[in-house]
């Protein structure tokens, strides 16, 4: 999937959009046509992203927002519906790592932390979106999942079950809507040179991996209109797609 989808006058929400693969999402996003809400905590990386969609002469809507503020994502549907009344597409892309320890050695704050930014503020944004999505003519989410969700890694215990939980939210959510024009998917990035990437796997050379802005163009074709996967997992690594991925056997 590499052909850039056109998407003008389609309104579009990425998280995580102040760097990495979902700036890079947003830009290409905002390329393409589409009028972009960028959601992040971060400030400055939201203002940059901003510049650069307004110099190509693309529109953004900047949304300073903590994911862990799980009423103000709530909020944040409300808003969207009196100011568009619709939306397009939905990239669920925000997420942390959290600390790569033994399971009986998670701290609880870590723990509950990688579980409220990756799930819960997750199924928050569904929620608060959902109705939005239906009233589009062809609503798309995309929701970034990982293949540790179906890797028994060790030291990964937190990271991991927090993908596999939102890679069943997201498939329960596009079995519940399959009758629908709606298209729910999960995308595995796989690597990616990100600063997430040389936090988990610091002794890697980031040369040796795709850029974001290369990910993020396989990506974005999972926004086009005549997309007719649902419920499904996209491989960026493989360019493949699959109904889920298969535990590695013990």
């Amino acid at each position: 999937m590499t052909s850039t989808p056109d998407l003008t006058g389609k309104l579009a929400l990425v998280t995580g959009a102040s760097r990495g693969i979902g700036y890079e999402i947003a830009l290409q996003m905002a390329a393409a046509g589409a009028h972009v809400i960028a959601v992040a905590r971060t400030v400055g990386g939201l203002e940059e992203l901003d510049d650069k969609i307004k110099a190509a002469g693309g529109e953004a809507t900047l949304v300073p927002l903590d994911l862990k503020d799980l009423e103000a994502i709530d909020r944040l549907g409300g808003v969207i519906a009196e100011r568009w009344g619709k939306l397009d597409i939905l990239v669920a892309n925000a997420g942390i790592l959290g600390a790569l320890t033994p399971v009986g050695q998670m701290k609880a704050k870590d723990f509950e932390a990688v579980m409220t930014v990756n799930v819960t503020a997750t199924w928050r944004m569904i929620r608060s979106v959902d109705p939005l999505l239906r009233l589009s003519e062809a609503g798309r989410a995309i929701v970034v999942s990982s293949s540790v969700a179906h890797k028994v890694k060790p030291y990964w215990g937190g990271y991991a079950t927090s993908k596999a939980a939102i890679d069943m939210l997201t498939r329960v959510w596009a079995a519940e809507n399959a009758k629908g024009p709606m298209r729910i998917n999960l995308v595995n990035p796989g690597p990616t040179r990100t600063a997430m990437r040389a936090q988990a796997v610091p002794g890697e050379k980031p040369e040796s991996l795709p850029t974001p802005a290369q990910t993020a163009a396989k990506i974005v074709p999972m926004a086009a209109k005549d997309l007719t996967h649902t419920g499904k997992i996209f491989d960026v690594p493989t360019d493949t797609w699959t109904d889920a991925a298969l535990p590695t056997p013990l």
